[in-house]
């Protein structure tokens, strides 16, 4: 299963835009808005992928000099517990040491904390709303 940074705008991100609300959106009855797939423009985007299927996603912020923030996790729901999340997860934490990064973060869907706790993340907020679902903020030191 490669895993790799995919360019804005490619086919490959039009893949990760249709996985994104898919999986992240319909289920809220929501969409994205032509500002929030501008944000995407300079951030790192990251796909897994099997043959030319796009398996999962997620993208990287830059937070701070040396902190990054996980944002748009999606696993095509056929794949989920199969060990794709938690490999696309290690794959986006060496980008980010790669890149400087010394912590993690997140706004982790109230439903996904324990995926997240299995990773070494730690709940560091209370609960908060997003998307008009709970959220908790998450962090992990990466080493």
């Amino acid at each position: 299963m490669p895993i790799k940074i995919i360019d804005h705008g490619s086919g490959a991100y039009e893949q990760m835009i249709a996985l994104r609300k898919e999986v992240l959106r319909k289920p809220l009855g929501l969409t994205y808005t032509q500002e929030d797939l501008d944000r995407d423009k300079h951030d790192i985007l990251i796909g897994a992928f099997e043959e030319e299927s796009m398996l999962a996603c997620c993208i990287l912020t830059k937070a701070a000099p040396d902190a990054f923030q996980l944002r748009q996790m999606a696993v095509d729901e056929k794949m989920q517990r199969n060990g794709v999340g938690a490999s696309i997860m290690a794959f986006a934490e060496n980008i980010a040491r790669d890149a400087g990064g010394k912590t993690m973060m997140m706004h982790a869907r109230k439903t996904a904390i324990g995926f997240y706790e299995k990773l070494g993340y730690s709940i560091v907020s209370g609960e908060f709303s997003e998307v008009g679902i709970p959220h908790v903020e998450m962090r992990k030191t990466l080493i």
